[in-house]
C-alpha cells in the first residue's frame, strides 16, 4: 500500500463520514418514528438537542464529501508518475478493479450530500423545521452509500503496488477498444454535439422562465439539468477533449487536469458539478412549496439555485467554446 499525506486524509475522512452517517442515521430513525414538535416531553427536547448537534456535524463531513471527490482525483493524477504504463489518472485509476467504481460513486455520493445541505440549510431556515424528517430520510439514502464509498476506497488504496504495470489512457479511452469508455469514446461528434446544444438550451431556457415565476417550469429546468450534467461527461469524452489536446484520437477525460493543458479539467468538472446540485435540489424541494412555514423561505432559495446552477452551466458552455474555438482541430460532424 502506497501512503501519502493526501490518501490518509482521504482514508480517514471517508471513514470519519461514514461512521457520523451511520449514527446521524440511528437518530434519524427516533426522528421518523418519534418527532412532534409540538410535544414537551422529555424525548422530544432530547431529540431536539442531539439534531441541532448531528446536523452541524453532518453538514461538515458532507461538505468533506464534496470537496473529497476533487482530492481523490487529484491524488489519483499525482500517483501516475510512480506506474509504469499509466500517463494521467485514467491509468492509476485502473490499477485494479476498485479504482473506477470508487471514482463513479464519490460522483453520485457529492451530489447527494450537496443535495442535503441545501435542504438542511433550507429546513434549518424556517421556525417549526418542516423537512427534517425528510432529510433524515435522505440521509438514510446515502449512508449505505457512503459506507460503500470508503470501503471500495480503501481496497483500492491498500491494493496500490508501486510494481504493478497499467494501462495508458490511450489504450482505455479508444473508440477500437472494448468497455464503456470506449464506447462513449466512439461516438460520433455530431449526435453528442446537437445532443449537447439541445440539453444545454433547454437548461437554460427553463431556468430563465422559472426565474421568471414560471412555476411550471422548475421541474423541467431540475430535470434538464441533471440531464446536462450526464450528457456533459459523455462530451468531454467524445469531442471536447480532442479539441484540448489537438488530436482525433485522444479522448481521454484524466489528461486534461495536467499541467500542460492549464489544468482546464478541473475547472470542467467544478462547474458540472456546481451545475448538477442545485439544479436538482431544486426538483427536490418544488414538492414543498406548499408547507406554510416554507412559504416565505422556499421562493428566494429556489431562484437563488436556479440562478447558481444557470452560472455554472453557462461557465461551462463558455469553457466548451473557448476550447473548440482556440483549438487547431477540425473534427468531422460525423
Amino acid at each position: 500500500m502506497i501512503l501519502s499525506p493526501a490518501i490518509l486524509a482521504l482514508m480517514m475522512g471517508s471513514a470519519a463520514t461514514a461512521l457520523l452517517a451511520l449514527y446521524a442515521s440511528g437518530l434519524g430513525v427516533r426522528i421518523l418514528r418519534r418527532w412532534d414538535l409540538s410535544s414537551g416531553s422529555e424525548m422530544q427536547l432530547g431529540l431536539e438537542k442531539r439534531t441541532y448537534l448531528v446536523s452541524t456535524l453532518m453538514a461538515w463531513a458532507f461538505a468533506f464529501q464534496v470537496g473529497s471527490l476533487f482530492l481523490f482525483i487529484f491524488t489519483a493524477e499525482d500517483l501516475h508518475r510512480i506506474f509504469v504504463g499509466a500517463m494521467c489518472a485514467a491509468g492509476t485509476l485502473n490499477i485494479n478493479e476498485f479504482g473506477y467504481p470508487t471514482i463513479l460513486l464519490k460522483i453520485g455520493n457529492a451530489i447527494l450530500a450537496g443535495i442535503w445541505l441545501i435542504v438542511n440549510d433550507t429546513d434549518n431556515r424556517a421556525s417549526d423545521y418542516p423537512l427534517i424528517r425528510k432529510k433524515y430520510a435522505l440521509l438514510l439514502v446515502i449512508t449505505p452509500l457512503l459506507s460503500a464509498e470508503a470501503f471500495l476506497q480503501g481496497a483500492y488504496f491498500a491494493g496500490l503496488k508501486a510494481n504493478v504495470i497499467t494501462s495508458c489512457c490511450g489504450s482505455l479511452f479508444s473508440a477500437d477498444a472494448q468497455g464503456p469508455a470506449s464506447s462513449i469514446a466512439g461516438l460520433p461528434a455530431g449526435p453528442v454535439q446537437a445532443a449537447l446544444a439541445a440539453s444545454l438550451a433547454v437548461t437554460f431556457a427553463s431556468g430563465l422562465l422559472y426565474r421568471a415565476s414560471r412555476a411550471w417550469a422548475g421541474a423541467l429546468f431540475s430535470v434538464s439539468s441533471l440531464l446536462s450534467f450526464f450528457v456533459s461527461v459523455a462530451a468531454l469524452v467524445s469531442f471536447i477533449s480532442p479539441y484540448i489536446y489537438e488530436l482525433p484520437t485522444h479522448h481521454c477525460p484524466f489528461c486534461i487536469l495536467q499541467r500542460e493543458y492549464s489544468y482546464i479539467g478541473y475547472f470542467f468538472y467544478a462547474s458540472l458539478l456546481g451545475g448538477a446540485i442545485p439544479g436538482a435540489a431544486v426538483g427536490v424541494l418544488l414538492p414543498f412549496r406548499g408547507i406554510e412555514s416554507l412559504q416565505g423561505v422556499l421562493p428566494p432559495v429556489l431562484r437563488r439555485l436556479a440562478l447558481v446552477s444557470l452560472f455554472f452551466y453557462f461557465l461551462f458552455s463558455l469553457l466548451v467554446v473557448f476550447s473548440i474555438c482556440f483549438s487547431g482541430l477540425i473534427l468531422s460532424a460525423g
